[in-house]
């Protein structure tokens, strides 16, 4: 089920979005310190992350897709977002150094063959991070989240999913922690929330913050055709007709 771009907006621009915002921006910044000369690209909707590398990317887009909408961002810049079709995106192949994918995988109808567009697009030395609602966390039971909406996954099948699109988990992370409250005092102790379940690897984290690499060489399976064996026959003698001209004619 696709969320619309309105109601993602929404939520991050109340308390609690803003909260998800800077615990999943703290766990980006640890496998992604800064992206100085990289092509980034997001696709979903990665706006309220892809601050993180705007100013110090060579390029920097935002790319949503065409069932979600699009709006303009940066609000008071040239746009840097614009609305694609997330099975065949407006790229060349190896075009960028750096993909971020929210609210994306969840919500998509054929992950699969989304993951192998977007490694159509990633460049042979590139990395994809995906952030992705687990299925363990107390995040996906609300749908008043946009990380209730769609399909959570767990780590196993995040890893299965990403083997079978070419792609190599590199780096996982976790974040949200917290409860999905809007509960003041939950919201101001949410960083505590962070530290100690981080401490104590609690496996009921809201998303998985997974980094990936892309598969260049890939071992292709040859298939041996199979040889339909046909018996040797032995020659056999068969006498030739005699035809009626042969003969003498008979008086």
């Amino acid at each position: 089920m696709t969320i619309d771009v309105i109601d993602l907006r929404n939520f991050y621009s109340q308390r609690l979005g803003a909260v998800a915002r800077r615990l999943i921006n703290r766990g980006i910044k640890q496998h992604w310190p800064h992206a100085d000369g990289l092509r980034v690209a997001g696709l979903g909707y990665p706006t309220p992350y892809l601050g993180l590398f705007r100013e110090d990317a060579e390029r920097c887009i935002a790319l949503m897709p065409a069932a979600q909408g699009v709006l303009k961002w940066p609000t008071a810049r040239p746009t840097l977002s614009t609305l694609v079709d997330q099975f065949s995106l407006p790229l060349a192949d190896a075009a960028v150094d750096r993909i971020l994918l929210v609210h994306a995988l969840e919500i998509c109808d054929d992950p699969e063959s989304l993951l192998r567009e977007v490694w159509r697009v990633l460049a042979p030395s590139g990395r994809m991070m995906a952030i992705i609602p687990n299925r363990r966390g107390v995040w996906t039971r609300t749908d008043s989240t946009p990380f209730g909406h769609g399909r959570p996954y767990s780590r196993s099948q995040i890893t299965q999913l990403l083997r079978q699109t070419w792609f190599t988990p590199t780096a996982w992370g976790e974040a949200l922690f917290v409860p999905p409250f809007q509960n003041g005092w939950v919201l101001r102790s949410a960083m505590a929330w962070e530290r100690m379940s981080a401490a104590v690897s609690s496996p009921f984290a809201g998303v998985h913050i997974v980094e990936a690499s892309k598969q260049v060489y890939r071992a292709i399976p040859a298939h041996r055709e199979r040889t339909r064996l046909i018996p040797s026959m032995p020659p056999v003698l068969v006498p030739t007709p005699t035809r009626r001209d042969d003969h003498p004619a008979t008086r």
